[in-house]
């Protein structure tokens, strides 16, 4: 009993494969069948009979086109016009009408070939989505009163503690609370080495845990994973076609009427103006019919386009759309946040300056054991600068919003905030000239006071990101200026556009602020582009030509954005506006080839040069050419 059932599994598996392969690659292996049944009939034409010949030409005829026909038929009443696919098989049957069997199965075989690689870009696509898919887990282990239970990764929920072991792959966003690992996180941020996790970390769905145990918190639905985001972000853009694409397809119909009303024409014509026999009349406009198809100009944009697409979503660049992509590649100005986006968007200490009677480490346990109750960045800032103490516990705790916080240490009294929080505070003197110059390099600066007066002072600097400067640099290369938008003050606007490169800067900025300066800067620049990650950036995304979003900003801003920077690495949007300059020089290449390969065909075929079996070849090769020219998008 056991046996059948191994041979009915075996059974229903190789035959789920080959139903698989088929519908994957149906049209390439109906192709390949009417080029091996052409060439078969042409090399053994001598040895049958011409009704024998006939039949099996049109046997290719069938196998080859059926699927074209059959897209061309249903389109057609489906849009209430005609389109290429009933223009070619219009002339692949003129063709055979006449006694062109064979040019004419030819036709339909090279027609049909163009078609399966066509069909291929799209596939690949649908494969790029599917291979995303597949890694995310159907089932997840999590713990209950510390036991383990095996659920469906669908019924989790926020809060639940899931068990991930070395070799499994993560099934929801989440917060480690116990162990540590490397991740290969690869398919969310483009990473091509393991990143070390420890408590606290954040681990995204669909990533492979390598080496140790793991218990992790849950944090998002399944829906509102990161990992869902790059499958909806990879759907959208698939869905949207970019504005060439849509111009041509809007050519199609009316270039294919007016190919059959001249193929009309040219049938009857030039017989009676140019003194042409009914055969060289009729066979040149088959001829034109051939020739005068749009085909390769249909394709020469929407492979190219799917092949840019699928190539960024594997480096971890998203984009919503063929129209957000062609627009990346035209910027003539960008506008970058700077919080988040330019810099790593948390402040680190970077100067501490002391009273001459305190030392620096009791200076810094006192103010981090007091800003350890604080939920403020800088505050954070501070406590992990001090790195793990034996801490102090402060008494009587007041907080001054806006201003800053005051605390009892043991029998001193300390104040802790911003300069304002001092003028009846006695020794800022000491510290002023400090205080100005660090100030004119954009940093933030925290005071602090005992029972003497002004303790010391301790400078911070939100980080700018290592690849910020090169960034700015390949943008400037490539003609796009770059303009920094930011809410801080003029010093600190000043100071980190320095440091980056920038030459213009808007600082004070709020969010209304930032859609005015990008309204501005399309006046003055054209197509503007806009990069941020924060909820005060979206409306200025929406409003650019083409919005980015880092991959680690808001919901809002992920939702407002054209591109979306999985991995936080503005060196992705130098590789972004790469791939839509190639996407448009290609684009641009195939647009001009096809037009001209139509054009000396016609010509050719008006002067009595071209035949009808050359004019195949040049038109379909043409077609496959420049399908081939948009795949190489895909490296």
């Amino acid at each position: 009993m056991e046996q059948v059932n191994i041979q009915s599994t075996t059974y229903t598996t190789h035959t789920s494969f080959w139903w698989n392969t088929l519908k994957r690659h149906g049209e390439l292996i109906a192709a390949l069948i009417s080029g091996i049944l052409i060439a078969f009939t042409w090399f053994m034409e001598g040895s049958f009979t011409s009704s024998t010949a006939s039949t099996l030409y049109i046997i290719a005829f069938i196998v080859g086109g059926f699927a074209k026909a059959k897209e061309g038929i249903v389109d057609s009443i489906a849009d209430k016009d005609v389109n290429v696919e009933l223009l070619m098989i219009i002339a692949a049957v003129g063709a055979g009408s006449i006694g062109y069997w064979t040019e004419g199965a030819i036709l339909i075989f090279i027609f049909a070939l163009s078609g399966a690689l066509e069909t291929y870009t799209l596939n690949k696509s649908e494969r790029e989505l599917e291979s995303l898919m597949e890694i995310q887990p159907e089932t997840a282990t999590i713990l209950e009163n510390g036991s383990e239970r095996t659920v469906s990764a669908s019924t989790l929920s926020i809060g639940d503690l899931l068990l991930i072991r070395p070799g499994e792959r993560v099934p929801a966003d989440g917060i480690i609370i116990k162990g540590q690992t490397s991740v290969d996180q690869s398919a969310i941020t483009g990473e091509s080495l393991p990143v070390t996790k420890q408590i606290d970390e954040e681990v995204y769905a669909g990533t492979l845990n390598i080496s140790g145990h793991l218990t992790v918190k849950m944090t998002k639905r399944s829906e509102d994973t990161v990992f869902q985001k790059i499958i909806a972000l990879v759907q959208e853009a698939q869905d949207q076609k970019a504005p060439s694409q849509l111009f041509i397809e809007k050519l199609e119909g009316w270039y294919v009427k007016s190919v059959l009303l001249i193929a009309a024409l040219l049938m009857v014509l030039p017989h009676y103006a140019l003194g042409w026999t009914w055969d060289e009349t009729i066979y040149r406009a088959m001829v034109f019919l051939v020739v005068a198809s749009p085909c390769a100009l249909v394709a020469s944009i929407m492979p190219a386009t799917l092949s840019a697409i699928s190539a960024g979503a594997r480096t971890g660049i998203l984009f919503k759309g063929g129209v957000h992509l062609e627009q990346l590649g035209t910027m003539k100005a960008i506008a970058l946040d700077k919080t988040g986006t330019l810099t790593e968007g948390s402040p680190v200490v970077t100067d501490v300056f002391t009273r001459d009677d305190i030392k620096k480490d009791f200076f810094i346990k006192s103010i981090a054991s007091i800003e350890r109750q604080s939920t403020h960045p800088l505050g954070k800032a501070i406590v992990n600068y001090a790195g793990n103490l034996d801490w102090y516990e402060p008494d009587q705790m007041m907080d001054y919003s806006g201003w800053g916080v005051e605390a009892k240490l043991a029998e001193t009294t300390w104040r802790v905030g911003k300069l304002e929080f001092f003028r009846d505070v006695n020794g800022f003197n000491t510290f002023k000239e400090q205080y100005e110059l660090l100030q004119r390099s954009g940093k933030t600066i925290v005071l602090a006071s005992d029972n003497n007066g002004i303790a010391g002072m301790i400078a911070l600097k939100d980080k700018v990101r290592v690849e910020s400067n090169a960034m700015v640099k390949a943008l400037q290369k490539r003609g796009i200026e770059p303009v920094m938008l930011t809410g801080d003050s003029e010093q600190t606007a000043k100071a980190i556009a320095e440091e980056v490169g920038i030459k213009t800067y808007y600082a004070n900025c709020l969010p209304e602020d930032k859609v005015k300066r990008i309204k501005e800067l399309k006046m003055q620049y054209g197509t503007v582009g806009m990069i941020g990650d924060g909820i005060n950036d979206a409306p200025a995304l929406a409003v650019s030509d083409v919005g980015i979003a880092m991959g680690q900003g808001t919901d809002v801003a992920l939702e407002s954005a054209d591109v979306v920077l999985m991995k936080n690495d503005l060196g992705k949007l130098t590789r972004a506006v790469s791939i839509s300059n190639r996407l448009n020089l290609i684009v641009k290449q195939n647009v001009v080839f096809s037009i001209s390969i139509i054009l000396i065909l016609i010509a050719s075929n008006f002067f009595q040069f071209l035949t009808l079996p050359l004019g195949v070849i040049g038109h379909e090769g043409s077609t496959i050419l420049v399908i081939l020219n948009g795949l190489r998008l895909l490296k």
